[in-house]
């Protein structure tokens, strides 16, 4: 099997093998599966590379494994394995074992414009398959390229689709193992949504994030709030008020909008440091009396909230608690932090004292 890697500016990197000792590093896996054409190297370019939707028109079909370093920030740092639709568990040079073992998240795309009868076959042997060798992972299915479909027949396919893969589910004895179903496509941000909640899954910190939003909102006057990375536009965490889909496009409009004129205007004289700093603050007022405002947390989050012009009035309130709440963010990654070199250094300790046998370390999530 033929593997090749990418960084997220698209360059290629060294092949990490399986037995690579630098696999160990703790960095959540995430594998992109499903049948060929299905959409699942659109996706990672809309997502991660900022690829225009009508550019992936002229992306040739993905024939081996492609592994894609996500490292925007302390939060959202991860592989994504881009696997081909041809791709047969029974080849005896597939290790699914090893595969599987240090995944996170399996997201299996399935082409809603298509016949999935054999896509939802190819969904539950992967699904089986991988839980059996690891019972922790997040199994994620996106219902993909719903943008030619009405809003009746989206509802329809995905009422089927979860029916008829829960069934099979069921009749294999396997009702433990669920599944997340999203309705997605590359050309509106459900695609963006869909990639946040499988990345927060994957964040061992969310219910402290999302506890230090609500605390921030309840204090603050704001109706929503959500911590974006700014570089993907994954929202990592969010209030525990529900997401509306038209308020998280405004927010993605914004994060590019803030970019687009801070590199225009934003470089420094000589053209030195980033066009995105702890000085970044964005307000944008609306004609219905909301208000949006961005701030920066860390050098990859941007706090984006909604509130209205009334609330704003206390814009000192607003900034003396952000001051407060990007002072705890920054003291969860200073624990992360800690936590992650400890562990390397256990781990280092380990293959000191043992040995480091060869062709036998997988990664890990």
């Amino acid at each position: 099997m033929e593997y090749c890697s990418h960084n997220i500016s698209g360059d290629v990197i060294p092949v990490m093998h399986f037995s690579d000792d630098y696999c160990t590093d703790v960095k959540p896996r995430i594998l992109l599966m499903g049948l060929r054409r299905s959409g699942k190297s659109s996706i990672q370019k809309v997502v991660f590379h900022k690829m225009s939707p009508n550019e992936t028109l002229f992306l040739e079909s993905t024939n081996k494994i492609c592994r894609d370093d996500i490292a925007n920030s302390s939060f959202v740092n991860f592989q994504i394995w881009d696997f081909p639709g041809q791709i047969d568990f029974f080849d005896p040079t597939f290790d699914y074992e090893m595969i599987f073992r240090g995944t996170g998240a399996l997201i299996f795309v399935i082409d809603a414009q298509d016949d999935y009868v054999e896509a939802l076959a190819r969904l539950h042997l992967t699904v089986s398959r991988a839980f059996k060798v690891n019972k922790e992972i997040n199994f994620e299915v996106f219902i993909h390229k719903v943008d030619g479909l009405s809003d009746d027949h989206k509802i329809e396919t995905q009422r089927d689709v979860y029916q008829r893969a829960n069934d099979d589910l069921a009749d294999a004895g396997l009702e433990k193992i669920h599944l997340s179903f999203y309705l997605t496509s590359i050309y509106d941000h459900s695609i963006f949504e869909a990639f946040s909640k499988v990345v927060q899954k994957l964040i061992p910190q969310l219910p402290t994030l999302e506890n230090l939003l609500n605390i921030f909102i309840s204090n603050s006057g704001i109706e929503k709030a959500f911590l974006f990375d700014v570089v993907s536009k994954i929202y990592i965490a969010t209030d525990s008020i529900p997401v509306d889909m038209q308020t998280y496009e405004l927010c993605c409009d914004m994060i590019d909008v803030v970019f687009d004129i801070s590199c225009i205007y934003g470089l420094r004289e000589f053209g030195g440091g980033s066009t995105y700093d702890k000085e970044s603050v964005a307000i944008i007022k609306l004609n219905n009396t909301t208000v949006l405002y961005l701030k920066e947390v860390t050098k990859f989050l941007g706090l984006v909230c909604f509130l209205r012009e009334e609330s704003f009035e206390r814009k000192g309130l607003i900034d003396y608690n952000f001051h407060c709440f990007r002072k705890a963010i920054h003291e969860i990654f200073e624990v992360r932090t800690t936590m992650l070199r400890c562990h390397k250094q256990h781990r280092g300790l380990q293959r000191s004292k043992l040995g480091t046998p060869n062709g036998t370390l997988g990664l890990q999530s």
